[in-house]
């Protein structure tokens, strides 16, 4: 049937000859999807036209307006008629009849109707006082009557809202911010409600309503092609359950999906979610633009006046290589090229999680417009900054939704395409696959201070159900696939086997500890000789309760863990025996000698800087690049006296050098050479811009040991000259005694949040306690500082208990402080 048909149908039969020609266009197979809700308004329109022309006969200053959905034109099979009759005021009485020749048919026919009678002057007071009702009149069309009474509204109402923005924006951003604590988001239900949960049709609508008022806009790339699938889904939802319903419950998802031709449920939550996934993404930006054009205009005359009515110049902060704040976000540098630095990405990505900051729209753009793949596998940089962002919190998840939307997680790790928006059909999960994945790192990132190595424990919870996009044992495919991913991140051999018995092993503790007798020594050997180490078993036992709590609120208990602890002792129990003495130290290079032996003869430190690289990897069709920066290889040798820890720590704090990892021991110098001397092997890295000269470093070296240069001050100038940002809320430093660790010494191993001036202010600590430092181990895994300092007292000989207990006290409380 023919458009023309369907027309000619309203016209022959009135309200009956509606009725049919809407049920038939229901019924057409071929039409669908955006042309249905067109012919559907239309329909409607020319029925509801010629009701209002019928009744209005002379009557003069009335029209029909639509509104809403309708207004746009977007009508669903059991959408509500949203409908304003608008007059002069000059025939209350007549157009009050006109009312009762339109609303009734209306009723008549079952249709919902939501209607009201009113003049421009009562529709405008309304609409500032109701907010949905101002909303609503955004969306006004005329469908009869006198278009210059409907032009004239439609134009006053744009004006009062753009004039009323900067209050009223506020209001509908909180109003949407209540509509999504009571309704849940969208994207992660599994009965969402299509219309008023976040990331749903309401906050489509919104998002309109905020480009309307000419103050900010949405991101429009994607976002009409989610509000169409979303509509899509909804008519479908109406059709196969003839209800006016918007909640896309359980029994009904095969069918819907079945109307959409869709292959099951799962293809259709998966659509919706992804939808949801890039309206949710667009409100963020857009009302972080509407928050920063509102707080400009707030300042902007004060600087006016300040600066004498020149334009204000946006401060712009740095806090990595290529990255700076600026307005409340996190943007590129001027100088930097997404092109030339493969791991921009990840390195901005990580600055914005622990700044606390969002990542601008407008740089992830310009990244994945522009960046090439890393290369295989990932340079040093890139693992530390994945860590990094991993481990950074709550913070994450809105940078790492910031880089998914424009698909810069899936080309670094394609792998996480099959987990994506992928719903979990268990009472138990309140998540979709790929969001518990990156909650469970969150809350792995609460547990690095219970674990040797932090960095393992944030990869394993970002992969532990990386399998569950493949079929067949979730954990079988899973480890597969982290075998995989690990060596590309550029782990080694023996941290990806770690990682692949962490994936494989994931809901071991667990099932072993609620389903099998703790009692049997069996169990337990079973358990000990699948994690291997008390190193794996430390881990899994952190990832166990991370994906427990990732996983919902009915998924962890204290009875729970407190089985998984039991588990864990018995396990311990077996693998115990191993002995952790203090890793033997290799034998010193030619340089390192020859650095030992100037520093005797000239009573003074002595050092040596050199970049360290790898060759660029090529990428097919394009330059070969500069090499890549692994970091910089620093020698120290200094004649054995007190406080060179600290003093080497301050200069490189001072000097911006982040520590990646760093050792100290005392060097047997060669015979017939007299003295003794320190050498510190670090590999260091420019937080941001170039690297210090090594004659500048030695200079400041021999100032700081003489006391002449004033580390301490010169840090908390610095730190005092920037402002202070909220940033991510660290687990609190963690020092512990490591008993029976070595026969020679006392072991104080130290976990942290990487900080500049952290290892400055451990090294002074422990000046301060008058201990001597035998070795220093030092890491840095992300943003976690994992070090381990091998003590004695004045004569040489480990600390006693108590002495080390309270050694190990003062520091944790020094770094807390």
């Amino acid at each position: 049937m023919t458009s023309t048909d369907v027309h000619k149908d309203v016209e022959d039969s009135g309200p009956s000859g509606y009725a049919a020609a809407r049920l038939r266009l229901l019924q057409e197979g071929a039409r669908s999807g955006p042309p249905r809700r067109s012919a559907l308004a239309e329909l409607t329109d020319d029925w509801l036209s010629g009701l209002f022309t019928a009744g209005a006969e002379a009557l003069r200053g009335v029209s029909l307006i639509a509104v809403g959905g309708y207004g746009r034109g977007e009508l669903s099979p059991r959408s509500d008629l949203d409908l304003v009759l608008l007059h002069d005021g000059s025939d209350s009485a007549a157009v009050a009849a006109l009312a009762d020749r339109i609303w009734y048919p209306v009723w008549d026919l079952g249709l919902a109707l939501d209607h009201s009678v009113r003049t421009p002057a009562e529709a405008r007071k309304t609409a500032g006082e109701d907010l949905k009702a101002q909303l609503g009149l955004l969306d006004a069309r005329h469908i009869a009557g006198d278009l210059g009474l409907t032009a004239g509204l439609r134009t006053a109402v744009l004006a009062d809202w753009r004039n009323q923005a900067p209050k009223r924006l506020p209001e509908l951003q909180e109003l949407c911010a209540e509509r999504a604590e009571r309704q849940g988001e969208l994207q992660y239900l599994l009965e969402p409600d299509l219309k008023e949960a976040r990331g749903g049709l309401r906050d489509a609508t919104a998002l309109r309503a905020v480009a309307a008022s000419w103050l900010a806009d949405a991101p429009r790339e994607g976002l009409d092609d989610a509000r169409r699938r979303l509509l899509d889904v909804r008519d479908a939802l109406h059709l196969t359950t003839g209800r006016a319903t918007d909640r896309l419950a359980l029994q009904e998802q095969d069918q819907v999906a079945a109307e959409l031709g869709l292959l099951d449920a799962d293809t259709l939550l998966r659509q919706v979610y992804e939808a949801a996934r890039v309206i949710s993404y667009a409100s963020d930006v857009t009302w972080r633009e509407v928050g920063r054009v509102l707080r400009s205009r707030a300042v902007r005359p004060r600087l006016r006046a300040m600066l004498g009515g020149g334009k204000p110049v946006a401060e712009r902060s740095p806090l990595a290589e290529g990255v700076v704040e600026q307005d409340g976000e996190v943007v590129l540098a001027r100088a930097a090229r997404p092109d030339r630095d493969p791991v921009l990405p990840l390195r901005a990505a990580a600055a914005a999680a622990q700044a606390g900051l969002p990542l601008s729209l407008h740089a992830v753009r310009r990244m994945a417009a522009g960046v090439r793949p890393l290369p295989t596998p990932w340079p040093a940089e890139a693992r530390e900054q994945l860590v990094t962002l991993l481990g950074s919190g709550q913070p994450t998840i809105d940078v790492w939704e910031a880089l998914e939307a424009e698909g810069l997680i899936t080309q670094m790790l394609p792998d996480w395409e099959r987990v994506r928006c992928r719903p979990q059909r268990n009472a138990v999960h309140i998540w979709t696959v790929d969001r518990h994945l990156i909650e469970t790192a969150v809350r792995a990132s609460e547990f690095t201070r219970r674990v040797h190595r932090p960095d393992l424990l944030l990869v394993a919870a970002l992969l532990h159900d990386i399998g569950k996009g493949w079929p067949g044992d979730h954990s079988v495919a899973g480890e597969i696939i982290a075998k995989d991913v690990a060596a590309r991140i550029g782990f080694d051999r023996d941290d990806v086997a770690v990682l692949a018995t962490l994936v494989r092993h994931h809901l071991l503790l667990v099932d072993t500890a609620t389903r099998r007798d703790l009692e049997d020594p069996a169990t337990v050997r079973s358990v000990a000789d699948a994690v291997g180490s008390q190193g794996t078993l430390e881990l899994l036992h952190a990832l166990t309760e991370a994906d427990a709590l990732a996983t919902g609120p009915a998924a962890w208990s204290s009875w729970r863990g407190s089985l998984v602890a039991d588990l864990v002792k018995r396990v311990v129990a077996v693998l115990a025996g191993d002995d952790l003495d203090e890793p033997e130290a290799a034998a010193p290079t030619a340089e390192q000698e020859r650095l030992a032996i100037e520093a005797v003869a000239t009573g003074s430190p002595v050092l040596s800087l050199r970049a360290q690289t790898e060759p660029p990897a090529l990428t097919e069709g394009q330059p070969a690049g500069d090499p890549e920066p692994l970091g910089v290889e620093l020698l120290i040798a200094v004649p054995d006296q007190p406080r060179v820890l600290p003093a080497v720590a301050g200069v490189l704090a001072v000097h911006r050098l982040t520590v990646r990892t760093a050792e100290l021991r005392a060097l047997d110098l060669p015979d017939g050479v007299e003295g003794s001397v320190l050498l510190l092997n670090w590999r260091v890295a420019a937080q941001y811009g170039s690297l210090p000269q090594a004659a500048r470093l030695r200079a400041d070296l021999v100032r700081a040991l003489d006391g002449s240069l004033d580390v301490a001050g010169r840090l908390a100038e610095r730190d005092a000259a920037y402002p202070r940002r909220r940033g991510v809320i660290a687990p609190a430093a963690r020092v512990t005694v490591a008993s029976a660790a070595s026969r020679h010494a006392t072991v104080i191993e130290v976990r942290a949040q990487d900080a500049p001036g952290l290892l400055f202010r451990i090294g002074q600590a422990l000046e301060d306690a008058g201990v001597r430092m035998r070795s220093a181990h030092v890491s840095t895994l992300g943003a976690n500082a994992v070090d381990a300092f091998y003590v004695t007292d004045g004569k040489g000989a480990p600390l006693g208990a108590g002495e080390a207990a309270s050694v190990a006290r003062k520091l944790e409380e020094t770094l807390r402080g």
